[in-house]
C-alpha cells in the first residue's frame, strides 16, 4: 500500500524546492533502471557471501585437523605425566632409605623455607600475607622433604597448566562454534534472497541451495560460566558483527598463561633471586604461591640446607633409586615438551583465527548485508522506488551552473531517502539512475553495518 502511494509524492511537495522535472509517469522506467543496478549488486554481494562460506568451510577442515593434532599431543603429555607420577610413586616408596638423614635437614629447611617464602611474598605482593602463611604453614607441616628431593612442584605446576589448557581450549572451541553459526546465519539468510531472485534456479535443473550448501557438522561445547555468557552476549545480540572481536581476547590471556609456564619451565629448581627476577616473573609468583604453596618449594636454593636434601645421595644403598631418579626426570622434560607443543598448537590456531576473523569480517562489511534482504518481499516494479525528481534551486553564487537535482527514493524496506545528483548529469543520462542507486545502496550498508 506504501509503495503505491509514494509516486503522488510527487503531486504533493512544496514547489519552493525547485521545479519537478520528471512526470509521474517516467519515474517507473526511472525505478526500473535503479532496481536493475541494485540486482546486480545483490547478486555480487550473494556471491560475496559465498565466499565467506568457503573460506569458513576451508578453516573448519583446518579446524578439525588442529583438533587432531592437539588430541594426539594431550594424549602423550597425559601419558608423560603419568608415567612421572608412577615412578614418583615408586620412589616413594624407597625414601625410607634415607629417611632418618632427609628428615633432619627437613626440619632445618622448613623455616628457611617459610620465612624466605613469605619474605618474598610480603615484598613482592602486597596482599593477602596473613592468609598465605597459614596456608604456607599447613601445607609444610603436611610435607616431606622428598617433594624437594624429586622436585615435585613439577608435577603439579603440569596438571594445574593442564587445567588451564582444558580450559583455554573449551573456551576457544566455544568462540569457534559461535563464529561457524554467525557465518552460517549469513549463507543461509543469503540463499532465501537468492532463491526468491531466481527461483528457477532448483533441483533438479540448477540445484544452487544444494551445491551452495555442503553438509558440515558441527559439535558445540555449552556455555560454561556466567562470565563467558555475560562477554559473549553483545556478539549473540548482533552476530553478523566483529567476528575478529570473537578471538582478540584470547590473545593477551594466551600470552599471560604463556609467560607463567615459560618461568616455571625455565626455573624448575628455583630462579627467584632477586638478581634474576623480573617483574613478570614475580606476577607469576605471587599467582602460583596464592594458588597453591608448593609453589614455595621453588624457593629452596635459597636455603642451605634444603640444598642439602637435593645432594642426598641415597642410591648408594639401593642402586635401583637412581634408575627411577632418571626415569622420572626423563617422564618430566617428555610432558613439558609436550605441554609446550599443545600450546604452541593453540598460539597458531589463534593466529590462524585472528587472521581469518579479520579477512571475515572485511568480506561481511562489502557483502554481508544483503543477509538483512532475507525476510524482505521483493515487488514487482524491483527493489528500488523513485518517487520525486526536482531541480534545486539555483546557486545564487554561480547563476550560470545548472542547478543540482533531488531525487527521493525508497529502497528495499528502508525509509525514504533524499540524494542529490550534480546538475551537469541530465535524468535522461544513463548515469544519472547508476549514481542515484549508488547513493541509496551506499547508505544502506552503513545502516546495515552499523
Amino acid at each position: 500500500m506504501a509503495l503505491l502511494l509514494l509516486p503522488l509524492l510527487s503531486l504533493l511537495l512544496p514547489w519552493g524546492w525547485g521545479q519537478a522535472l520528471v512526470p509521474p509517469s517516467e519515474l517507473k522506467q526511472m525505478s526500473a533502471a535503479g532496481s536493475k543496478y541494485i540486482d546486480t549488486e545483490v547478486e555480487n554481494a550473494i556471491n560475496g557471501v559465498k565466499q565467506m562460506k568457503t573460506l569458513m568451510d576451508k578453516t573448519s577442515k583446518d579446524h578439525q585437523a588442529i583438533l587432531h593434532t592437539l588430541e594426539e599431543t594431550k594424549r602423550k603429555k597425559e601419558e608423560a605425566v603419568q608415567l612421572a607420577r608412577e615412578k614418583e610413586q615408586q620412589l616413594a616408596a624407597k625414601q625410607e632409605v634415607c629417611n632418618e638423614t632427609m628428615l633432619a635437614l627437613w626440619e632445618e629447611c622448613k623455616p628457611c623455607l617459610k620465612h624466605t617464602c613469605m619474605r618474598f611474598y610480603s615484598r613482592t605482593c602486597h596482599s593477602g600475607s596473613g592468609l598465605v602463611g597459614r596456608q604456607l604453614e599447613e601445607f609444610l607441616n603436611h610435607s616431606s622433604p622428598f617433594s624437594i628431593w624429586v622436585n615435585g612442584e613439577r608435577i603439579d605446576s603440569l596438571l594445574e597448566r593442564d587445567q588451564q589448557q582444558e580450559r583455554q581450549f573449551e573456551d576457544l572451541e566455544e568462540r569457534f562454534g559461535l563464529l561457524e553459526d554467525g557465518v552460517d546465519d549469513i549463507f543461509q539468510d543469503s540463499t532465501q534472497v537468492y532463491g526468491r531472485m531466481y527461483p528457477f534456479f532448483r533441483a533438479p535443473f540448477g540445484g544452487f541451495r544444494e551445491a551452495f550448501r555442503p553438509p558440515v557438522q558441527h559439535v558445540r561445547f555449552p556455555l560454561r560460566s556466567e562470565r563467558l555468557s555475560r562477554e559473549l552476549h553483545p556478539f549473540f545480540q548482533h552476530p553478523h558483527h566483529g567476528f575478529h572481536r570473537l578471538f582478540q581476547p584470547l590473545l593477551e590471556m594466551t600470552q599471560r598463561m604463556l609467560e607463567e609456564a615459560q618461568g616455571g619451565w625455565e626455573h624448575p629448581l628455583g630462579g627467584f633471586a632477586s638478581e634474576s627476577r623480573n617483574y613478570s616473573d614475580d606476577r607469576m609468583v605471587c599467582r602460583e604461591i596464592r594458588r597453591n604453596s608448593a609453589g614455595c618449594l621453588r624457593m629452596r636454593d635459597e636455603c642451605e640446607k634444603c640444598r642439602e636434601i637435593l645432594s642426598v645421595d641415597c642410591w648408594q644403598t639401593d642402586p635401583a633409586q637412581s634408575q627411577l631418579r632418571e626415569q622420572l626426570e626423563d617422564a618430566l622434560r617428555l610432558a613439558e615438551r609436550f605441554t609446550h607443543r599443545y600450546d604452541e598448537l593453540m598460539r597458531a590456531f589463534q593466529a590462524e583465527m585472528l587472521n581469518t576473523t579479520s579477512l571475515l569480517d572485511q568480506l561481511n562489511r562489502q557483502f554481508g548485508w544483503v543477509s538483512r534482504l532475507a525476510n524482505l518481499t521483493q515487488g514487482t516494479d524491483g527493489f528500488l522506488q523513485v518517487t520525486t525528481v526536482l531541480s534545486k534551486a539555483p546557486n545564487l553564487e554561480d547563476p550560470s551552473a545548472p542547478p543540482d537535482t533531488q531525487v527521493t527514493v525508497q529502497l528495499f524496506d528502508s525509509e525514504p531517502l533524499s540524494l542529490t545528483v550534480p546538475g551537469d548529469i541530465s535524468w535522461e543520462d544513463p548515469r544519472f539512475m547508476e549514481m542515484v542507486a549508488e547513493q541509496a545502496l551506499r547508505h544502506y550498508k552503513q545502516n546495515a553495518i552499523e
